[in-house]
């Protein structure tokens, strides 16, 4: 794992995202979870590189994110879509992630958690959260499709500031 400058950043963070998938991973050395997520994004907020995350209050790492300072989002590339596979459809709660997948946990000198199949790793510290809420929806389409008994309850959003990229060596 090497650190990278985000001036070098090449991916394409609608495909990373939306079509390869990333990890959202938090928690330290001695307990952590992850999940799977394909929603959220890049971009430049508030004078910084951030990132933009969603994850339901009823994910088992909901509680990660909420008990720690920073989250590591890990792009593990397309030859790992079965890890993705697990972690977006199993609960950390109820299975080992790790021993099912083969994840091989990497700490960061931060103390956060990466994986060694991560071929991009954004090490990001939380600035601001917020419930999404169905009153603030212009367009209701997506509580119809998004939110109902078989999806789940509305996403908290996490806006993260990107404070390392690692990336494989």
């Amino acid at each position: 794992m090497r650190k990278i400058d985000i001036a070098v950043l090449g991916d394409n963070f609608f495909e990373s995202i939306g079509k390869e998938w990333m990890l959202v991973t938090a928690g330290n050395e001695e307990k952590f979870n992850t999940m799977t997520a394909s929603w959220g994004g890049i971009g430049w907020l508030w004078n910084k590189p951030v990132a933009y995350v969603f994850v339901r209050p009823e994910r088992y790492t909901h509680e990660f994110i909420e008990r720690n300072e920073y989250l590591t989002l890990d792009f593990l590339g397309d030859e790992n879509r079965k890890i993705h596979a697990i972690c977006g459809s199993k609960s950390g709660r109820n299975v080992d992630k790790v021993a099912e997948t083969g994840l091989v946990p990497v700490v960061t000198p931060l103390g956060n958690i990466t994986f060694e199949q991560a071929r991009l790793t954004l090490e990001c510290r939380k600035m601001y959260t917020d419930m999404i809420k169905p009153s603030c929806f212009i367009d209701k389409d997506p509580i119809e499709k998004w939110y109902d008994e078989a999806h789940g309850g509305f996403h908290q959003m996490y806006i993260v500031e990107i404070v390392n990229i690692w990336a494989r060596s």
